[in-house]
């Protein structure tokens, strides 16, 4: 069957952000053999490739993407005995994250019900590293099946070679190599829920089910908008539009110290910190905004600071990605001022950078 390639598309629509420009280029990638045949054609044209699964952790520019959008489309999962109380869980690259994740839950695997309520794709899942409430995808991926562009071969690619780290990989670091076409993860068959995150397990108040679980998380990331949800008046954007930094354990002591001289703490275990390995402590990337002088509910125009979290950037319509752009400088700025630190953006940017 020929390759479908569709000129001039928007896309903004296919965006949760509901910014930026056209594609001069873009495929449907159904199953993996399209997906693989749209890269070469792109490769024998020396146009540049973009792959766009649910659109909910990217930022495109208002000029558009000039190459190839691959907009990720495989569906399925399936489930497989993994021996010593493991269950190996493996879904195409297209399969919807939520999904997935309340099938596991559904089934008494534990391992992603910390997770739910994410937006995108199972394949973004192991780009993005993604994590929340005490979990990261990294601790339960067996592998990641990949076609690697540099030597035109299947492969699938073992944890260690994914070089995963905090909201980062080797397939973001190399985004031109790695086409991911599925994930394997492996879950805890009849396990119990990750209660290692303080404010869900607070939420929960003692021990909890998977599906209890599942169910406060989601709870929780609708109070904070992030969750899909056509009647929030925040629903336009990436979720966290920064990471959590991660310093040296002294300056978040000192920080800490200050925000108790200044006033904005009572003592400095009032400061939202976490340890990070050794020497190094992670700090809330929210609380720092908001401590900065951004507060929830700014608006710039048409876009704005989401009047649930402090940490997402809202569109709310009518706007431009430089707008958002500005906004997002605005404040990092107020935020390095104020304490020291950069904050370091979580989404993928197309077409711009910050």
């Amino acid at each position: 069957m020929a390759l479908l390639v569709r000129d001039d598309v928007p896309l903004a629509p296919l965006t949760t952000l509901e910014l930026g420009g056209r594609a001069r280029h873009l495929v449907e990638a159904t199953d993996d053999a399209t997906f693989i045949d749209a890269v070469r054609w792109a490769d024998a044209r020396g146009v540049p490739v973009f792959v766009l699964g649910g659109g909910s952790n990217v930022v495109v520019g208002d000029a558009g993407f000039d190459g190839l959008v691959i907009r990720v489309a495989t569906r399925g999962f399936q489930f497989d005995d993994g021996g010593a109380g493991e269950t190996l869980v493996t879904a195409a690259a297209g399969e919807p994250w939520d999904a997935l994740v309340a099938e596991t839950v559904a089934r008494g695997l534990a391992g992603l019900e910390c997770l739910s309520g994410i937006p995108g794709l199972a394949g973004a899942t192991p780009i993005q590293n993604v994590g929340a409430y005490g979990q990261e995808v990294a601790e339960t991926i067996r592998g990641v099946r990949v076609f690697d562009r540099h030597s035109a071969a299947l492969e699938t690619l073992a944890p260690d070679a994914c070089a995963f780290a905090y909201r980062d990989s080797a397939f973001r670091r190399a985004p031109e190599r790695w086409l991911v076409l599925g994930v394997t993860f492996a879950l805890r068959t009849d396990g119990a829920p990750t209660l290692r995150y303080r404010e869900l397990a607070d939420a929960l108040a003692g021990t909890a089910t998977l599906a209890q679980t599942r169910d406060t998380v989601i709870a929780l990331r609708r109070r904070k908008s992030m969750v899909l949800d056509a009647s929030d008046p925040n629903r336009r954007s990436v979720g966290s539009f920064f990471t959590n930094p991660i310093v040296d354990a002294a300056v978040a002591d000192a920080l800490a110290s200050r925000a108790v001289a200044e006033g904005l703490v009572s003592r400095p275990d009032d400061v939202p910190r976490w340890p990070a390995g050794p020497g190094h402590t992670k700090l809330s990337a929210g609380w720092l905004i908001e401590r900065a002088g951004i507060s929830k509910g700014l608006r710039r125009g048409p876009v704005g600071v989401s009047s649930a979290h402090a940490l997402a950037l809202v569109h709310h319509g009518g706007g431009t990605t430089a707008a958002l752009i500005s906004l997002a400088r605005e404040v990092r700025a107020a935020v390095q001022s104020r304490f020291g630190i950069t904050l370091t953006p979580e989404p993928i940017f197309v077409g711009i950078t910050i």
